[in-house]
């Protein structure tokens, strides 16, 4: 049911990756590959050389390699971090004015410019080495004669790998530029497709449907004797309805195509994620609603989770990472947007959005977590709470910690810990070895509801197997159909149904490199070009000593300074809503509201890099770039 990366997987292609392309194939030179009479020869072979794929479509820790599988980082603070946390600030879940993270904030408020060579900023890598590698198992996997019927069935499990791997690549590609080349057979330095130029996104697609529905086909439920670490069917099916519902909606709310044609990829959708659903996953529930959540992303040890389609292995010696590290120390945080967006517990024993609530209150932080989805608490940290992480003795101070309060600031109050260990963080940089969750069975019963509610078949029995399974787990009352509309939502043009499974969806799937693609699948970008702010934060706080420290004999060693004071090294400014005040998390920087911008006809799409185009002319360059 289960599969994971692991370093066991990943040891063994140390030789494999050293005699294959390691460049970018449509910007550098290609090589020959392993395709002589003493290679591809075995299922051993097969299984040797898709090893190497699952290294080249991993991120590792820290490199530069800009794959699209993301775990967790080993180099916080190299400006080119490629894991789960730091990408979410290109969303509006997340913000930091770490200067390490410049690349995401300028992303996210429209002032990115065109890289200049293939590989930067992160979120522009137009690397390819995946893919070359990919097609060089499709070109020669099939020299490979089997005869029994477990090498029959592994033959067709390593093709299944490969077209999995391939219909994420492309799914990947797609997202971020649109058109691109499609390319299904191994380059050599001669190839003419070296300088041909991008398939359109329609046709694209329509080649990833045929490769994810091939490892649908041909992967195994479970490998032949138990082969460790590797993708099955549930892995093809959830990551179908993944690549189904993105292309589906948005082809709808972009206007690509007519109804019929974004109704047939929803279609698929649906299919996908029921049989999932037939096999055997679970979400991973015991009773503890304060507590199972936050599981999920705090186990040493994944094996065994019912709810784990795909999690990254990490081990001591092997794989390390310094994601505690990073979370806790980075100037970042989220936003009042994703935060408003946790429903509050009312007495009726209803639960309703922030805009509607009778026991909704922010005047304090300790309110603010009140009567609230428990996920809240088990996603930022909960002031009290700090007991649970490192540096909890500043003066006897309590968290939120802003501006210049010291170690462990952050810089909009809500603190993140999803993902967070004490115990983890204590073996220090690089370190780490907790897994890393790639994909949940929560994401399944996310995208069936979806999926239905977008084709309007969506019933009551839906919900009831979908969303409200996800909140049993954390005690939060069903939804219904119909559900009463938020105010902050009104004005989508989406029905109350709709508002209701994205709010679940960016509540459950936070911090799992989702959200930004959400955001442009649904059209919705303009979002990002909204002020951000964090918590609430009046005049009177400035002298608020909760936002003071002070050291044994009452000096003040660190607080809250306003803007212009000259002691002040990080002030926190803030902006009235409503005659109420919140921290302006990018005041007074590049990022500031006043700067931030969103071009619809730009800016769903990434750049092309200067150096790739001047490579090659015939690729051209994304709209108003």
């Amino acid at each position: 049911m289960k599969n994971i990366f692991s370093k066991s997987v990943l040891l063994g292609v140390v030789a494999l990756v050293s005699t294959s392309c390691n460049d970018s194939f449509l910007e550098r030179t290609p090589t020959n590959d392993l395709n002589s009479q003493t290679f591809w020869n075995t299922t051993a072979d097969l299984q040797s050389f898709c090893n190497g794929i699952y290294n080249a479509v991993s991120d590792n820790a820290g490199t530069d390699n800009y794959n699209f599988i993301l775990g967790f980082t080993n180099n916080a603070y190299n400006g080119k971090t490629n894991s789960v946390i730091p990408i979410e600030a290109m969303s509006d879940n997340y913000a930091t004015v770490d200067g390490s993270q410049t690349w995401a904030s300028a992303i996210a408020a429209g002032l990115e410019t065109i890289p200049s060579n293939y590989n930067s900023p992160l979120y522009g890598g137009w690397v390819w080495t995946a893919l070359h590698r990919i097609n060089t198992f499709m070109d020669n996997y099939d020299k490979v004669k089997v005869a029994s019927t477990t090498e029959v069935t592994l033959k067709k499990g390593f093709f299944g790998e490969a077209s999995l791997f391939r219909a994420w690549f492309y799914l990947d590609k797609v997202q971020k530029y649109g058109d691109v080349p499609l390319i299904t057979h191994a380059l050599t330095t001669d190839s003419p497709e070296l300088y041909v130029g991008r398939t359109p996104r329609k046709d694209v697609m329509a080649q990833v449907l045929i490769d994810i529905d091939n490892a649908c086909k041909n992967l195994p439920d479970a490998w032949p004797g138990n082969l460790p670490n590797r993708v099955t069917r549930g892995t093809a099916l959830a990551l179908k309805a993944r690549i189904c519902l993105y292309e589906g909606t948005y082809r709808k709310y972009h206007n690509l195509s007519d109804k019929a044609d974004y109704e047939s990829w929803l279609e698929e959708a649906v299919s996908a994620a029921e049989e999932c659903m037939t096999l055997g996953y679970k979400i991973y529930d015991t009773g503890n609603p304060d507590k199972d959540y936050a599981t999920l992303f705090t186990s040493d040890d994944l094996e065994g989770n019912p709810e784990m389609i795909m999690y990254r292995k990490y081990a001591k010696g092997l794989l390390m990472h310094r994601q505690c590290g990073y979370i806790i120390n980075i100037r970042a945080g989220g936003t009042k947007d994703f935060a408003d967006d946790f429903l509050c517990k009312e007495p009726d024993g209803t639960a309703l959005p922030t805009g509607l609530s009778l026991t909704f209150d922010d005047s304090t932080p300790e309110k603010t977590f009140a009567n609230r989805d428990p996920r809240m608490a088990q996603t930022f940290l909960k002031p009290g709470d700090q007991a649970s992480i490192l540096n909890t003795n500043m003066g006897s101070k309590s968290f939120p910690r802003l501006g210049d309060m010291g170690s462990w600031p952050s810089a909009t109050g809500y603190h993140l810990i999803k993902y967070y260990i004490l115990e983890q963080d204590k073996k220090g940089y690089g370190n780490e070895t907790h897994d890393a969750p790639i994909i949940r069975y929560a994401e399944v019963l996310l995208s069936l509801a979806e999926a239905k509610a977008e084709l309007g078949t969506l019933e009551q029995t839906d919900l009831d197997k979908t969303i409200n399974v996800l909140r049993d787990r954390v005690d939060m009352p069903h939804m219904t159909l119909n559900p009463p509309m938020d105010p902050k939502y009104a004005d989508l043009g989406i029905s109350s149904d709709l508002v209701e499974i994205r709010r679940e969806r960016r509540v459950e799937l936070s911090f799992e490199n989702l959200r930004y693609q959400d955001l442009m699948r649904w059209a919705q970008g303009d979002k990002l070009k909204e002020r951000v702010l964090g918590i609430r934060f009046e005049d009177s706080d400035y002298d608020n000593e909760r936002y003071i420290q002070r050291d044994t004999e009452g000096k003040i060693t660190g607080r809250v300074y306003k803007p212009g004071d000259p002691a002040a090294a990080a002030p926190v400014y803030t902006y009235e809503v409503d005659g109420k005040h919140y921290v302006d998390v990018y005041a007074g920087t590049n990022y500031a509201a006043e700067k931030r911008v969103f071009n619809p006809k730009k800016d769903y799409l990434r750049p092309i890099p200067t150096a790739v185009r001047s490579k090659n002319p015939e690729l051209g360059q994304n709209p108003e770039w």
